[in-house]
């Protein structure tokens, strides 16, 4: 037997809507942009201080500066 007509026959039928929605899922899933960077060259200024701190006073009293580094990161498109 040459080929299976039925088995892209059910993928070629479509619910209303079913595009769309498929469409909005990728978008929403994808990061917003790609990272035009490494992870270790972006957010130069808030990675200094947050590593400063944290060899003076260690990781516990430095969280405002971790989390404003992770901010800064996120922001460069970085899932952190």
């Amino acid at each position: 037997m040459g080929g299976s007509p039925l088995s892209t026959a059910s993928s070629a039928v479509e619910l209303p809507g079913q595009q769309r929605n498929q469409e909005l899922l990728t978008k929403a899933t994808e990061p917003a942009s790609k990272p035009k960077k490494k992870i270790c060259c972006a957010c130069p200024d808030t990675k200094r201080l947050r590593d400063e701190c944290m060899v003076e006073h260690g990781e516990a009293a430095c969280t405002k500066w971790i989390e404003a580094h992770k901010q800064c990161l996120r922001a460069e498109g970085f899932n952190v």
